[in-house]
């Protein structure tokens, strides 16, 4: 194998299918973009991830992670067997970069790079593990042990930099992309109720209910709900309370999300500090604007008035507002969806994104080798 072609192996240790997984799936899947081969490890509890990388026809090494109390989550991090089978993994791949995703690959895998000798990249997909305490231990340990960090957004970048000043000159932006052709534009009916679409996990940090009850305060708008979680049952009730199953719905999980935003006139996004909505730009590249809040790296992906409409002030009050002023003005919503089309296409595609990828990872391995050198 040529140095000039890496051997990329992805750590991905989750719970659930969110955008970082299928991120790692459409990454890994473009050897021919990025000039990298690819493998993942897997440790997972859930078997629709599997199935997820599986169907990408990806080489994967399954730990067979189940969820466990804390005490066993640090030995997991910390002990000896899971960094033995992650080292013999990266030997059987004859891997040259290690690829972290998720927050609980970051400390294992700094400690495999360590061992192994091999560099380290990480992509930081949110900032959420960065407000919470409990995940706090070794943070700035396995910063400073990645060789390469690529944010999802500026706002990501600039959280991590704030955090950890001494990675600042290895870290960079690197927009998520889709594949702008499979999420090809799909012209709006104008003949029916206004149908706002929620394509992600129903999750608390999510905050699915403001969407709920800014619909309830908007006559004539029904909102579909794509998406499993936690948090469903909890939302039933609120539909239930709210007098709203007649233009609420629960879809569930969808494993093609095309069908629902397709169906939709517009999306709607009440996170607060979303790292990059991948959702916000999958329904863009469809043509379909946003209804989102002016935090995190939205603004990125959401150009008020003229892909979407972004809240200022975090409350049902604003969010129910920006329905009104969509539901009046459907010119403004195929308008919006057309530039949010193009912005997709010139900022967030899936091949623009692989290449720059494909680059970092040439990058890393020949410095690697001049610095052993």
């Amino acid at each position: 194998m040529s140095q000039y072609r890496p051997k990329v192996l992805h750590l991905v240790v989750a719970a659930n299918i969110g955008g970082a997984e299928h991120f790692v799936s459409n990454l890994a899947a473009r050897s021919d973009l990025t000039n990298a081969d690819h493998a993942i490890a897997l440790m997972t509890a859930n078997g629709k991830l599997k199935e997820l990388f599986k169907d990408a026809h990806l080489n994967l090494h399954d730990r067979g992670f189940t969820e466990e109390p804390p005490l066993a989550h640090f030995k997991r991090l910390f002990g000896a067997a899971d960094l033995r089978w992650l080292a013999r993994v990266l030997s059987d791949e004859k891997a040259t970069v290690i690829h972290a995703h998720t927050y609980g690959s970051h400390i294992l895998s700094a400690r495999a790079a360590k061992l192994t000798n091999i560099p380290l990249m990480r992509t930081e997909h949110g900032v959420g593990h960065y407000h919470d305490r409990t995940r706090a231990l070794y943070r700035h340990w396995s910063l400073i042990n990645t060789n390469r960090i690529a944010a999802v957004s500026q706002y990501v970048a600039n959280v991590v930099k704030a955090l950890e000043p001494r990675v600042r000159s290895k870290t960079e932006v690197i927009w998520s992309g889709v594949d702008t052709t499979r999420f090809a534009y799909a012209p709006q009916r104008t003949d029916e109720m206004l149908t706002l679409a929620w394509t992600a996990r129903l999750d608390p940090i999510k905050k699915a209910e403001i969407a709920i009850a800014a619909v309830s305060r908007v006559p004539g708008v029904r909102l579909n709900l794509a998406g499993a979680g936690a948090e469903r049952t909890n939302l039933q009730y609120l539909v239930t309370r709210l007098g709203l199953a007649d233009r609420v719905s629960f879809l569930g999980y969808q494993s093609d999300i095309r069908g629902v935003i397709a169906g939709s006139h517009a999306v709607i996004n009440c996170t607060r500090e979303e790292g990059l909505p991948i959702a916000l730009i999958e329904a863009a590249s469809m043509g379909r604007a946003a209804i989102a809040f002016n935090g995190g790296g939205i603004p990125e992906v959401v150009e008020d008035r003229q892909t979407g409409w972004l809240a200022k002030e975090y409350s049902v009050d604003a969010f129910a507002a920006l329905i009104v002023e969509a539901k009046n003005n459907r010119q403004n919503l195929s308008k919006f969806g057309a530039n949010a089309r193009v912005r997709a296409e010139t900022r967030f595609s899936l091949e623009g994104m692989c290449r720059r990828y494909g680059a970092a990872y040439s990058e890393l391995v020949q410095t690697h080798a001049a610095n052993r050198a």
